[in-house]
């Protein structure tokens, strides 16, 4: 039972970790999407339909 006691407070500190972690990435922006504005000019998304008669 002891063991139990000691991997749940383990799992707690691993998951404080990944949680600081990401909430550090975010703040220091690491998610901005750097890529995605100096492209979005090239994407044309939009279809163009022709009519042959």
């Amino acid at each position: 039972m002891s063991a139990l006691y000691i991997l749940i407070i383990a799992s707690l500190f691993v998951a404080i970790g990944f949680l600081s972690a990401f909430i550090w990435s975010v703040r220091k922006g690491h998610f901005d999407d750097d890529y995605t504005p100096s492209v979005r000019i090239l994407l044309d998304d939009t279809t163009h339909e022709s009519n042959n008669q």
